[in-house]
C-alpha cells in the first residue's frame, strides 16, 4: 500500500497546514496514480481533510475530494479514507462540547456523498488517525491544537468519543462499511539497570498503547459505547525511533550490532497485538528517512514474513509517506523519506525523484513476501 501525507492540522506555532498541496498530490494525483503501478500498488490511503471540508459547522464541500475519487477510479485504484488526520475544523479541539457530535455528522455526510459516486464498492474508512499521538501532541506536549500540558487522557477520552460516536454513525448509514483503526506499535522498556519502579513504570507505558483500540471494543471505558466489532481491522503503525527508553526516551537503535537486548523484533509485537484482538492486522504507515531506506524495507519484509509464518493474518504494509514530505512545524528540510524525493520547483508543485535503491528493496520485498525468495538469487 502506498500512503500520501494528508495532514492538515495546526502546527506547534498554531499555523495550519495542508500538506496534500504542499507535496503537490492534488496537482499531480494522476501522475502519482500511475507512477504505482510499475510497483504494483493498487491500494493508497487518502484524506478528506476534515478542516478543508467543513470550514462551517454542518456545511461540507465535498469537491476535492470528489476528483480525488474519479482519480482513483481512473487509476483503478482502492482508496482508503482518513476522517480526521491530525485537523479538524477552526472551531473545534477534542475538549469542545459539540466535537464527537460535529464529528458523527461529517462521518454520515461523508458516506452519502460517497455513496451518491460508488453506491456498491467496498468503503474503507480510518475515522481518526492515531489517538494515541494526537492525544500526546495536543494534550501533553502543546505541539497541536488544543496546545495542552498534562491532559492527554482528557484529549485521548474526548477523541474516543467522537471515533466511537463516528464509527455508530458511519455503520448505520452503510453497515458494509470496513473500519481501519490506526495505532503507533512501540516497546517502551526499562534501563539496563532499573528498579522495581522503573520496570513497572515501563510496563504500564507500554500497555497504554492499546489503550485506545481497548476503548474503541468496549474492553475499557464502556461508557463511551465503544463495541468489539466496531475493532474491525486494526492498523498499526510502525517507524524505526518506536522503541524507546522509559524516562529518558533514548530510542533503541534497531540496526546497531551488537542489538541491544531489550530490542524487540516487529514479529514479536505484531504478535503480542495479534494475541490481544484475534483479528487481521496492516501495518498501516512504515518508513524510514535517508539513506536507510532500502535496509528498513527490507528488514520491514524480513519481520512481516516471519509473523505470517507464525500464523498472524497480516492483510497489508503502507509506505507512509510514499511521497516526500517536510516537518509539519518547520517547512525545511524535507525528510528525504519517500519512495520519491521532493524536488522542489519555484512556483510549480514538487517534481518527483525516484530513490532508485529504495525502489529496487521494494521490489526485493515483493518478491520476499511472495514467497519467491529463488527469484532473488
Amino acid at each position: 500500500m502506498a500512503g500520501y501525507e494528508c495532514t492538515d492540522q495546526q502546527n506547534a506555532f498554531g499555523n495550519r497546514v495542508d500538506f496534500l498541496t504542499l507535496t503537490g498530490h492534488l496537482d499531480q494525483i494522476d501522475q502519482d496514480y500511475a507512477d504505482l503501478h510499475r510497483f504494483n500498488i493498487r491500494t493508497v490511503r487518502e484524506g478528506i481533510r476534515w478542516s478543508q471540508v467543513e470550514k462551517r459547522a454542518y456545511q461540507y464541500d465535498w469537491s476535492v475530494v470528489s476528483d480525488m475519487i474519479d482519480s482513483g477510479r481512473a487509476a483503478g485504484i482502492q482508496q482508503v479514507w482518513d476522517l480526521c488526520h491530525f485537523g479538524y475544523p477552526d472551531d473545534l479541539t477534542p475538549l469542545h462540547p459539540m466535537f464527537a457530535r460535529r464529528f458523527a455528522a461529517l462521518c454520515r455526510a461523508f458516506v452519502a456523498f460517497y455513496r451518491s459516486k460508488d453506491p456498491d464498492g467496498t468503503l474503507i474508512v480510518t475515522p481518526i488517525n492515531e489517538v494515541s499521538f494526537m492525544s500526546w501532541l495536543g494534550g501533553d506536549v502543546r505541539g497541536t491544537s488544543p496546545y495542552c500540558v498534562r491532559q492527554g487522557w482528557e484529549v485521548k477520552y474526548g477523541l474516543m468519543r467522537a471515533y466511537i460516536e463516528g464509527v455508530a454513525a458511519l455503520r448505520e448509514a452503510d453497515p458494509g462499511i470496513r473500519i481501519l483503526s490506526t495505532e503507533p506499535l512501540v516497546s517502551v522498556v526499562p534501563s539496563l539497570n532499573a528498579n522495581a519502579m522503573q520496570i513497572a513504570e515501563a510496563v504500564a507505558q507500554h500497555e497504554s498503547q492499546y489503550q485506545a483500540m481497548d476503548m474503541l471494543a468496549g474492553r475499557i471505558c464502556p461508557e463511551l459505547g465503544g463495541r468489539p466489532e466496531y475493532l474491525d481491522m486494526p492498523g498499526f503503525n510502525y517507524y524505526y525511533d518506536n522503541q524507546w527508553e522509559v524516562g529518558s526516551h533514548a530510542t533503541l537503535p534497531w540496526a546497531n550490532l551488537p542489538p541491544d537486548p531489550r530490542w524487540r523484533p516487529l514479529r514479536d509485537l505484531l504478535l503480542e497485538a495479534y494475541n490481544r484482538y484475534k483479528r487481521p492486522l496492516v501495518i498501516s504507515e512504515t518508513s524510514h528517512p535517508g539513506i536507510d531506506r532500502p535496509h528498513w524495507v527490507r528488514f520491514v519484509a524480513e519481520e512481516c514474513q516471519a509473523a505470517i509464518r507464525q500464523g498472524i493474518p497480516l492483510w497489508g504494509i503502507c509506505l507512509y509517506p510514499i511521497i516526500d514530505r517536510p516537518d509539519w512545524d518547520h517547512m525545511t528540510p524535507w525528510h528525504r523519506s519517500g519512495l520519491w524525493d521532493a524536488e522542489l520547483r519555484s512556483g510549480e508543485s514538487p517534481r518527483r525523484i525516484l530513490y532508485q535503491p529504495y525502489a529496487d528493496a521494494l521490489l526485493e520485498a515483493q518478491m520476499l513476501l511472495a514467497g519467491k525468495e529463488a527469484a532473488l538469487l
